[in-house]
């Protein structure tokens, strides 16, 4: 059994891989302050069968120390946190590679090696981040926005009168009340930028390019807006495991 967790700024994602794919997932709240004792019992049972391996990928780092703790005390295996400079066959032009999210970095191998190249990867969680990668396997970068739950408290911190609202597209971008009108404005703002900034990336790259989207508003997205060829919400646990098994960190299938 091979553990893939990815550690989110919303979210920590776990997948479980028997023989060749994955075959169950779960997600836990980021907690950044949260003990590995605490960890340690929300992974209590979740864990059928012995652990061969796991392989983290994270953008909280203060909370790494704890997940892996937690991870050993359950499983008896310690895990390898995905580093920057970590050889899955991509290069990588991104100035200076230390700044590189790992998460790009793995979603760009996994859009890679499972869509082919080019190709354009959109992540639609706490940041929405777009990277590219060229025919020539090269992420040649990308860049990063404000995801639409960050837009929406953005909004309603800076303005008293202003409330929270329901992610969600009204059916007309004209409203008239205040909750609708914020709707209206954050989530069709939200995707004209997306559309926006695809088409810039797509005109500089000058060719053809597959894209693939993943996280938390993916699928909204690709339902309201053009340009999104595949929805793959395992991206990233996928490619873990895909990191792992060309890594020689886990056993490939037979």
């Amino acid at each position: 059994m091979f553990l893939a967790v990815d550690i989110g700024n919303s979210n920590i994602k776990i997948g479980i891989f028997n023989g060749d794919g994955l075959s169950s997932r779960f997600s836990l709240e980021t907690v950044r302050d949260e003990a590995a004792a605490s960890l340690s019992s929300k992974f209590s049972g979740r864990f059928e069968g012995a652990v061969e391996s796991c392989l983290i990928c994270s953008v909280v780092p203060e909370l790494n120390e704890n997940v892996v703790k937690a991870i050993e005390r359950e499983t008896g295996r310690k895990p390898i946190i995905v580093t920057n400079n970590i050889d899955l066959g991509l290069k990588i032009e991104y100035e200076p590679l230390s700044a590189a999210g790992a998460d790009r970095i793995i979603n760009s191998f996994s859009a890679a090696e499972t869509y082919g190249t080019p190709c354009i990867v959109c992540s639609f969680g706490t940041a929405m981040t777009i990277d590219v990668v060229n025919d020539d396997r090269v992420l040649i970068g990308g860049l990063i926005a404000p995801g639409i739950k960050a837009l929406s408290l953005a909004l309603s911190q800076a303005a008293s009168r202003l409330p929270t609202v329901e992610i969600a597209r009204p059916p007309r971008v004209i409203q008239n009340t205040t909750v609708g009108s914020l709707q209206s404005g954050i989530v069709n703002g939200y995707l004209a930028q997306f559309e926006g900034l695809l088409k810039m990336i797509k005109k500089e790259l000058g060719s053809p390019a597959r894209v693939i989207a993943t996280g938390g508003h993916a699928q909204l997205v690709a339902d309201n807006s053009v340009g999104i060829d595949v929805v793959d919400n395992d991206l990233t646990l996928n490619g873990l495991w895909k990191a792992a098994r060309r890594l020689g960190i886990t056993t490939p299938a037979k």
